[in-house]
C-alpha cells in the first residue's frame, strides 16, 4: 500500500490539514522520553545523565519557529515511512534543536533506546544520522510560548545555577521541546539544556 506523504504535509505546518495534524497529534501523545539518570533535582533545576543517544537530523534555515516546523516535518515523514520500506519509526521526545555553526538550526529526532541504524534506509536528502554521547546534561524548564527572549533568559538563569555547582557548562545550548509544532491545546514546557564538561 503507498505510503502517505507525511513530510510534505507537515512542512506546510501553517496550512496543514486538520486530518494531518490529529495523526500527528496523537503520535505524539505517545512519544516516548529517552532514559535518563537524575544526578541533582533543586527546584526548577537538574542534572541529569544521558546515555548515547541515536539521532536523525537535519539542518534548516530562517527563523527559529520555521526551521523547527519545517524540520519537524522533514524528519516525521521519515519516521512515518515516507520515501523508505519498513515499519514506522517511534517518536521519541524531546525534539532538538541548537544554532548551526553556519547559521542555521540544527533539528534532530532521538531514534528510540535499541534501535540499529544499519537496520534503517539511509535518510533521504537533507537528513543524516548522528548521535550524541553519554553526557551530563543541567536542564531548566521553560514554560509557556517559548520565545526566543524567554529562551535567553532561562539559558542566562541556567548558566548561573551551573556555576553555583561548581561544574562547567559547553558551548553548546540546545532547545528541547515536548510538543510538536501542530500540538493543539495547552502546551508542555519546553526545556533548555546545557551539556556539561566532564568532572575532573
Amino acid at each position: 500500500m503507498a505510503k502517505i506523504g507525511w513530510g510534505r504535509i507537515l512542512t506546510g505546518v501553517a496550512t496543514v490539514a486538520a486530518a494531518g495534524a490529529a495523526y500527528v497529534y496523537l503520535k505524539q501523545r505517545r512519544a516516548r522520553a529517552p532514559i535518563y539518570e537524575s544526578l541533582i533535582s533543586e527546584g526548577v533545576f537538574e542534572i541529569r545523565r544521558y546515555p548515547a543517544l541515536a539521532t536523525i537530523e537535519t539542518v534548516q534555515y530562517g527563523t527559529r519557529d520555521r526551521a523547527l516546523g519545517n524540520g519537524f516535518g522533514l524528519l516525521a515523514g521519515y519516521m512515518f515511512g515516507e520515501g523508505r520500506d519498513g515499519e514506522e519509526i517511534a517518536i521519541t521526545m524531546p525534539v532538538l534543536a541548537s544554532p548551526a555553526p553556519d547559521g542555521g538550526w540544527r533539528i534532530a529526532f532521538l531514534l528510540p533506546l535499541g534501535t540499529s541504524r544499519e537496520g534503517l534506509d539511509a535518510p533521504g536528502e537533507g537528513i543524516a544520522f548522528g548521535e550524541t554521547p553519554v553526557r551530563d546534561v543541567a536542564v531548566i524548564a521553560v514554560p509557556g510560548k517559548p520565545t526566543d527572549r524567554l529562551f535567553a533568559a532561562k539559558a542566562a538563569e541556567l548558566g548561573r545555577w551551573i556555576k553555583g555547582q561548581a561544574r562547567v557548562a559547553g558551548a553548546e545550548i540546545i532547545h528541547a521541546y515536548y510538543n510538536s509544532p501542530l500540538e493543539p491545546g495547552p502546551a508542555l514546557s519546553s526545556e533548555i539544556f546545557l551539556p556539561l564538561e566532564p568532572i575532573g
